[in-house]
Parts: structure tokens; C-alpha cells; sequence
């Protein structure tokens, strides 16, 4: 079986070329990176882009715990954790503790790496290329890296054990990492079928499952008390910004690849 990626694979979301930038922003980041694709190859100046990426990554994610650190001495945002925990609280019963828990596991140590694998194999062996595997690989290592950097940094104590359901969780609370990861994980699952999918339809309920998935992962950390909101919100906000710099990656290097076949063409 050939893993070769075929010459014009992943090219457009419908009628739209992904390798034309019609922004001023995006053309200037084709510029910016251009010149580095020419020298070392489009392969090496996107794993070059998703390393500074990273790196973007991790300085977002301690930024965001200093200004949640602020917020929290100025009662800002954070005064929204104790009354999401109060109506968690209001609407629990025990059905619904069984369904968010079962739920919740999916995005655990345990499911989501299982999630991830299935996907990721299945992409690739029917796509019959390596992008998948390289995509999902560095989308969740740098998810992993700013969930395990995020919690030191932080070293928040998650709701107490009165307010949750059981089974109890012990590591620090800031971000989620449930939620990080599932925004991560469906993200580019969804990403990567919908660059394959012809159908308006099937590309909306794509993406519209995978921003459910990740939504209601969110939800339900606040729901058994194993999470603060904020803690919630800043897992969405970093995996949307991560998925987007992964993206974006992705694109430079098929515009490259164009580029250089329309040279030598």
C-alpha cells in the first residue's frame, strides 16, 4: 500500500482553494514563510512553523494563567464558578450523573487517546496518506503540552469533593484538560473529513458535531464538579487557538507544494 499524498490532495473546502490567501494577513504570512520553504523544503518549514508554533502555544498558556490569576484577586470572570457549580448542582440527577460521567470518560486518558487512534487509523488507511497521522500527532502533543504546563503553572484546586460525582479527580484544575483535548481531537477530525467531503451538508454536520462534542465535554466537567467554568472556558479558548495555528500550518505547506509544482510546470 502507497502513502503517497496524491498531487492536488486536500486542495479545497468546496469551491475554496485553500492554497489562494485572499487576506492581507494571510498573504503576508505566505510571504514571511516563502522564502524558508525554498531553502529547506515546504515539509520542514511546517514542522519549523508548528515548532515556534508551539511555542506560541505554551506562551499563550501561561499568559492565560496570569491574567486568570489577576482576574481572580479582582473577582472578575471567575465570580461566574461558584453560581455554574450552585446550578450544576440544582439540576443533577442520578441518570444524568450516570450519562455526563460515561460521557466524560471519553475524553479521559483512557478514551480519548482510543478516540484518537481509531480516527487517526482510519483517516489514514482510507486516505491512503500520512497527513492524518502527522496532523493528529502534533495537534495532540501540543494540546498534552499546554494542558500538563497550564495545571503547573496554576496548581488550582478543583471544586471540592462534597460537589462531585464520582470518580474523583486529584491533579490540578486549570485548564480542563477534557475540554482542551476534545476541542483538539474533533477539531481536526472534522478538519481533515471535511477537506474530503463534497457535500455542503455533510461538511456542516461535521462540523457541527465536532463543536457539540467539544461543547458538551465542557459542560459536563462543570456538571460533576470536577471543573470550575473558568476553568472550562480557557480549555475552549486554547484549543480553538491551537487548532487554528495547526490549520493554518497545513495550509502554507499545501500552498508550497503548489507553488513549487506550478514552477516547475
Amino acid at each position: 500500500m502507497s502513502f503517497q499524498d496524491p498531487e492536488n490532495e486536500d486542495h479545497h473546502v468546496g469551491t475554496r482553494d485553500l492554497t489562494r490567501w485572499t487576506t492581507p494577513l494571510g498573504r503576508f504570512l505566505v510571504t514571511c514563510v516563502r522564502s524558508v520553504a525554498q531553502w529547506i523544503g515546504p515539509r520542514w518549514a511546517l514542522l519549523l512553523l508548528l515548532v515556534v508554533g508551539i511555542g506560541a502555544a505554551v506562551s499563550l498558556t501561561v499568559a492565560s494563567a496570569e491574567v486568570y490569576e489577576a482576574v481572580v484577586e479582582e473577582d472578575g470572570i471567575a465570580a461566574l464558578d461558584r453560581p455554574a457549580l450552585n446550578a450544576a448542582l440544582e439540576l443533577r440527577e442520578p441518570w444524568l450523573n450516570g450519562a455526563a460521567t460515561a460521557f466524560t470518560h471519553l475524553g479521559g486518558p483512557i478514551g480519548m487517546p482510543i478516540l484518537a487512534t481509531c480516527a487517526v487509523l482510519a483517516l489514514t488507511l482510507v486516505r491512503r496518506s500520512v497527513t492524518p497521522l502527522i496532523l493528529m500527532v502534533v495537534a495532540a502533543g501540543g494540546s498534552l503540552l499546554m494542558t500538563v504546563l497550564g495545571k503547573d503553572a496554576i496548581g488550582r484546586l478543583r471544586p471540592d469533593l462534597q460537589y462531585a460525582v464520582p470518580p474523583f479527580e486529584m491533579s490540578p484544575s486549570f485548564p480542563s484538560g477534557h475540554t482542551l483535548n476534545a476541542v483538539v481531537i474533533s477539531g481536526i477530525t472534522a478538519y481533515l473529513l471535511v477537506l474530503r467531503q463534497h457535500s455542503k451538508r455533510a461538511r456542516a454536520l461535521t462540523i457541527t458535531a465536532a463543536v457539540l462534542f467539544a461543547f458538551i465535554m465542557g459542560l459536563t466537567r462543570v456538571y460533576l464538579g470536577h471543573h470550575w467554568v473558568t476553568d472550562v472556558a480557557v480549555a475552549w479558548t486554547l484549543g480553538l487557538a491551537w487548532l487554528a495555528l495547526v490549520i493554518t500550518a497545513h495550509r502554507l505547506l499545501l500552498t508550497f507544494r503548489n507553488y513549487r509544482r506550478e514552477r516547475r510546470a
